[in-house]
């Protein structure tokens, strides 16, 4: 979490005041689920165009993500009620990182049981509370943040877990490490509907720092194999296996890149000009490029084979 810190202020200076904010509400994806999708804005008050959800069921409803702070969640918390006025039941944060659980406590509060994976409940129980007080390092005013308080999960789980909400189950999926050592999976295998967090960016530039890559292709794989019709990236738009087998490419083609580069240059804005040449085009976060080659591939010691 520390890493994203400069990431953060960098998505400031470039994202800041451009393209429309997810504040037009959630979009219908089927009769009983929702989601924030494809969001322009990538400033900090925006939650950094992160993608967040709910499955209405029968009996309550489930939430995916909580955004960026205790305002953005309220803001969320307020689209929800357009749509329904059932319980929420649960929230499942698909990784720990700021702009996709530091809104946690706000659904708490409304009486949410928060799940995660365990190892990502770990995570932010050591990272949440430090970055939470560094927050204007990542371009928040106090009056972003106000009443942010971080809300651990209260359940975990290292493999699989179900919920149901009446009429639909929804599957929690952990595959091994990816975008986070945590990162998971939520399927509603009735609708055939998917939500990927970080798993997948589409039409992003991903965040790799504290990836795990040889885990990430086999998340990829795993998701190429699952039935499902409609994917909900962790950014960008509605997505298909199509831009699964993209978002494999670009791993694999950074990935490959990149270490042929640090194998004879300690220069990151140098690498990162011959990577920008090679990688597949994506229209949004190609500050992440530098962010990934120093965090990934220029550490104090070679980068060792995943």
């Amino acid at each position: 979490m520390k890493r994203f810190v400069v990431i953060c202020a960098v998505l400031l200076i470039v994202a800041a005041g451009k393209g429309v904010s997810a504040e037009d509400g959630l979009t219908k994806i089927a009769d009983n689920v929702y989601s924030y999708v494809d969001v322009k804005n990538a400033a900090p008050g925006n939650s950094f165009a992160a993608n967040a959800g709910i499955v209405v069921g029968s009996d309550g409803i489930l939430v995916v993500d909580t955004l960026v702070s205790a305002k953005e969640a309220r803001r969320f918390l307020s689209d929800i009620r357009k749509v329904s006025s059932k319980p929420i039941k649960y929230v499942v944060d698909t990784h720990y990182h700021l702009d996709h659980a530091f809104g946690n406590g706000t659904f708490a509060k409304a009486g949410a049981l928060i799940v995660a994976h365990a190892a990502d409940r770990d995570n932010l129980e050591k990272e949440g509370e430090p970055t939470l007080k560094q927050a204007k390092e990542f371009g928040f005013t106090e009056e972003d943040m106000r009443g942010t308080e971080i809300a651990l999960p209260v359940l975990t789980f290292t493999d699989r877990m179900s919920i149901c909400l009446g009429n639909e189950r929804v599957e929690l999926i952990y595959i091994g490490p990816s975008h986070t050592k945590g990162s998971v999976l939520v399927y509603l295998p009735r609708s055939k509907i998917l939500f990927t967090g970080d798993i997948l960016f589409t039409d992003f530039h991903p965040y790799m720092g504290e990836g795990d890559l040889a885990g990430w292709f086999r998340n990829l794989d795993y998701i190429l194999s699952l039935d499902v019709k409609t994917i909900i990236p962790g950014h960008g738009p509605v997505s298909g296996k199509k831009d699964v087998e993209q978002m494999r490419e670009y791993l694999a083609v950074f990935d490959r890149k990149a270490r042929e580069l640090a194998a004879t240059s300690r220069d990151a804005d140098a690498i990162s000009a011959e990577l920008r040449k090679a990688l597949p085009v994506r229209s949004r976060g190609e500050f992440l490029i530098p962010s990934n080659v120093r965090e990934k591939y220029l550490p104090a010691k070679a980068p060792q084979q995943q």
